[in-house]
């Protein structure tokens, strides 16, 4: 027994540690298509990421004989809104007019947990407590905070901002959508009990990348720091996949989706220290809110149901 409940706190251990491992995505990302690119920058982080997920998974053979009993609906289906946010995401971080934006546009993509549980209501039947009215407003209304900030709340002050770069905001709330597609996806085509797809995933979201990068004939300028934050970014990618899929399946399962709400919090401080951001207060309440709206919608369904460790979007992939 003791040896199980050492096993079950190494893999939460994961589950957290991948959780922190995420939060480090924005900042990391805008620095390196600041120099590469986004497309290029994304696409170097994916295929090297799947270069070492493919390495890492050639040491298990079951888990590559597993691969050919995936479902093509989930393979394809799945897949395309894997890339497609991917894609989303990356346009988003580059085209940010500042770094203050990437905090903004960071903060949007954290909508995707909200959106997961609506999408459940529709496409997994699920039921939901009346804590959901409550979590959705308030999620929303943080992000109503930090798009408007620096200036009076009011509708006008938020179109203001909306229309002044309008297109990063745009990729980032269709990345939020297309990721809480995916979760909820994943959910109702993968098998019980099955591997998931994520070493084929990788790679083909790096393909995609490089292959938009000289349709859109993106500029490069590589230096050190930039090769360095390509590798660090790729290993971090697989550390935190894989951490995840561990927590997921051994750990103590609602300990860590509790904890991964916390990931725009984390992401934030991340941004502002690694990109010398000043938040403003503002933002911190918008982002709190955000935060505290994403978990009582969660709580809403959790309440009402115990699901399984892959669902609701918590397989392979926590509040990135």
């Amino acid at each position: 027994m003791e040896q199980d409940n050492g096993r079950t706190n190494r893999y939460t251990a994961g589950g957290l540690a991948a959780i922190v491992l995420w939060s480090t995505t924005f900042a990391v990302a805008r620095s390196l298509s600041e120099q590469a690119g986004p497309l290029t920058a994304g696409a170097c982080v994916y295929l090297l990421g799947g270069l070492l997920y493919g390495f890492w998974l050639a040491r298990s053979p079951v888990s590559l004989r597993r691969l050919r009993l995936l479902s093509p609906r989930y393979v394809w289906g799945c897949g395309s809104l894997f890339v497609l946010y991917t894609v989303l995401i990356y346009l988003a971080i580059g085209l940010a007019a500042d770094h203050q934006q990437v905090l903004e546009i960071g903060l949007i993509n954290y909508l995707w947990p909200v959106a997961t549980i609506l999408l459940s209501l529709v496409l997994l039947d699920q039921r939901a407590s009346a804590l959901l009215v409550p979590g959705t407003i308030l999620a929303l209304a943080g992000e109503f905070l930090v798009i408007t900030q620096g200036a009076p709340v009011s509708w006008r002050s938020f179109a203001g901002h909306l229309q002044a770069h309008p297109t990063p905001y745009a990729l980032a709330l269709a990345a939020a959508v297309s990721w809480a597609l995916y979760s909820t996806l994943t959910r109702r085509w993968s098998q019980p009990g099955a591997d998931g797809a994520v070493a084929l995933f990788l790679p083909a979201t790096g393909l995609a990348l490089l292959l938009l990068r000289f349709i859109a004939q993106e500029s490069s300028a590589w230096t050190l720091r930039a090769g360095g934050e390509a590798v660090v970014m790729a290993t971090l990618t697989v550390l935190a996949y894989t951490f995840w899929d561990g927590a997921m399946r051994k750990g103590n399962l609602l300990l860590v989706t509790a904890c991964s709400y916390f990931t725009p919090l984390l992401s934030t401080l991340v941004t502002c220290a690694y990109l010398r951001v000043a938040p403003t207060g503002r933002l911190w309440l918008g982002c709190l809110m955000l935060v505290a709206g994403s978990f009582l919608t969660w709580r809403s369904v959790a309440r009402r149901s115990s699901p399984r460790p892959n669902q609701l979007g918590t397989c392979e992939r926590g509040a990135q």
